[in-house]
This record gives C-alpha cells, structure tokens and sequence, in this order.
C-alpha cells in the first residue's frame, strides 16, 4: 500500500522481541509442551471466508505417487490443475493438529504464517504465530490457560525489563460476545437480523459498503456483526479480556452448544470458541476443538460457497487434515497467537511495523 508510512522497528525493539520469545519457550517448557516445526508450504488451506493464501507453484520434484492430489477438490480436472500448487501457510493449524492426531499431547509452534493483502496498522503480509494444542483440554480449560499464559509472559517481560506491571494484564476478564454486544448495540447478536444491524449502523453513522445492503448481495449478518463489532465494542477492550461463545455461524473449526442466556431465558447455539483482546486489539483466536470430520467437510462446502460468491478461489474439499480425523482426533483445545501484535501491546507500541526488522516494504 504507497500510503502506508513504515517505521522498522529500531535495535531496542529486536532485542525485547529476542526476549520474548525466550519466555514464551520458557512458559511452554515448564508446562511439558513440546515444541514443533511444520511445513511452510503445504497444500491445506485454512477455512476461513476472508483468509486468502499465498498460492507457490512446486514443480514436480517428488518420486511417490501422488494419489491424494488427485482428490483435492470435487472436480477432478481442477484436482489435476493443482497438483503443483501449494500455499504459504496462513497458519500451522492443519498440520499441528495432524501430530495430535499422530498421538502428540502437548505441542506449540513459533512460526512465520503469511496472507495474501494483508497490509496496515496492524497487518503485514508475513508475521510470526504462536499456536499450541493439548489433548484433554476442553472448552473452559483452554479460555483459562490463554489467561494465564498472557498474565505469566505479561509479568515476566516487565520484571525482565525492570518495569512496573502492566495495567491492562492485572486482571484477565472473560465476556461471553452477546452480553459484551448487547451491552453496547441494545441488539442480541444471536437473534437479531441483518436489517437490524443496518438500521443501527444508520442511526450511529457507522459506514458500510453500498453491497452491504443489497439483499441480492453476497454480504451475510456475519458481515454486519463484525463490522459493528469492530466498531462499538473492540475499542473499548482496553483490558485483557477474553471474549467467548461467538455466534455458531463463525464456528470455523470449533464446536458448536446451545447456551441459555441468564438475562433473557433464550437458549442459542454458539460456537465454542475465544478470542483474546488488549488495548482494543484482537491478539489471539482460540477453540474447543472440533472432532467431527463430516462437520468440517460440511463446514469447508459452505465456505466456499461464499468465497466463490465474493470472487475468491474455493477451498479444496479434501485435506490431509480430514484423512487424519476419519481416522480419530481426541478431545483437545487449541489457541493461535500473533506474537508481533503482542509484542506490540507489550512495549506500547502503535504499528505492527515497528516490531518488524523488515516490514513487506523492506523484505
């Protein structure tokens, strides 16, 4: 983006970031993680509507018979198209979980992730990702590691720095995302419309695109929960606060459950997942990880249904993932991390850019 105004990060900034990765081994070692490395490129995509992949054309270089490439996508002539093509990995999410399959229990990874576009305040095409996963884990078991992970790095990167607490990390409070949203809009997430969500954009002058309200357009409710979202309850997430039980449309590959709200008697089916927010960024995305493969198959149809409607390009039907899950996947809980974004928060920097030796305009 030319309008973008870089600022690398200075030789202060690489050393506190050298500081913090030691403590994030440090966190994980003491808790009995192993640490892994997988594959930067791969065939998996992520499924996920708006994460686009970096596509990197392999010539034919291996000797095994390649039967799985065959059976990528529904169409085999596309399957045949894309023998060669592999992706820069948005996360190591596919192939991590493919060693819990394997029979690992406790893993993390520390690892470059790239996506396509990605560019401004907070985004760089390529950035570093924390990701883990433990085998028995469940749903609030995974929510309250993330909070101690963040108060233990949080405490120990200002001790090492010989620096008071921080402000924001004293206290990690967990909101489900409908009281939070509630709270701010007057509108339940899970049961008010997309018309809704328009007529309050109108009434706080929140601007959204012409497509938006198009009922003949490809923009869904979710589109609308997010963009208000971002609008009118992130910012105000200045504390750590772990956000949880998103609308089940936005499951992605958690588990889904129905919920009673306490403050209106309804009961609605949410997906089992968090997310962790500082000084109104969003820093990590976290699941009661699914386990059902006819569910993520099901679930990798519809999304790219929606891609191909927005003019993306459509997920491949089979990944090695799934072969994996047919096979059996234990109950476990998983959390991905942007560690350039924490770093961010941490020194109380402003741009993702100047955590970065070498932000996409220097690479």
């Amino acid at each position: 983006m030319s309008d973008v105004k870089f600022r690398p990060a200075d030789v202060d900034a690489l050393v506190r970031r050298a500081g913090l990765y030691r403590l994030i081994r440090a966190f994980f070692d003491e808790r009995g993680f192993v640490e892994t490395t997988t594959p930067t490129l791969s065939r998996d995509v992520v499924v996920d509507r708006f994460v686009h992949s970096i596509p990197v054309n392999v010539e034919k270089c291996w000797i095994e018979p390649d039967v799985f490439s065959e059976r990528r996508f529904s169409a085999r002539e596309k399957s045949r198209q894309e023998a060669t093509t592999f992706y820069l990995q948005t996360s190591p999410e596919f192939a991590m979980k493919r060693l819990i399959a394997s029979g690992m229990s406790a893993i993390y990874q520390i690892c470059p992730a790239f996506r396509l576009g990605d560019r401004g305040t907070l985004h760089n095409v390529e950035f570093s990702m924390l990701e883990w996963y433990r085998v028995g884990d469940d749903y609030e078991t995974g929510r309250a590691f993330l909070a101690e992970f963040v108060s233990t790095i949080a405490a120990r990167f200002r001790t090492e720095a010989g620096e008071p607490p921080f402000d924001w990390a004293r206290e990690i409070v967990q909101r489900p995302f409908g009281a939070l949203f509630c709270e701010k809009t007057g509108l339940d997430p899970h049961f008010c419309s997309a018309s809704d969500l328009l007529a309050l954009c109108d009434a706080r002058s929140i601007p959204y695109p012409e497509s938006y309200a198009d009922p003949n357009g490809s923009a869904t409710k979710d589109d609308l929960l997010d963009l208000v979202f971002s609008e009118l309850v992130q910012p105000d997430l200045e504390n750590a606060t772990i956000v949880y039980d998103y609308p089940a449309s936005q499951s992605q590959l958690a588990k889904t459950s129905e919920v009673l709200d306490p403050r209106t008697g309804k009961r609605a089916l949410v997906s089992r997942r968090f997310e962790l927010f500082a000084r109104g960024i969003e820093l990590a995305n976290g699941y009661d990880e699914l386990r059902d493969p006819g569910v993520l198959r099901a679930r990798i149809a519809e999304t790219s249904r929606e891609r191909l409607a927005d003019g993306s390009p459509e997920l491949p039907a089979e990944s090695r993932l799934l072969a994996a899950m047919d096979a059996g996947f234990p109950q476990c809980s998983g959390c991905a991390l942007g560690v350039d974004r924490l770093l961010l928060v941490l020194t109380g920097k402003e741009r993702i850019d100047e955590t970065l030796a070498f932000p996409i305009e220097l690479a």
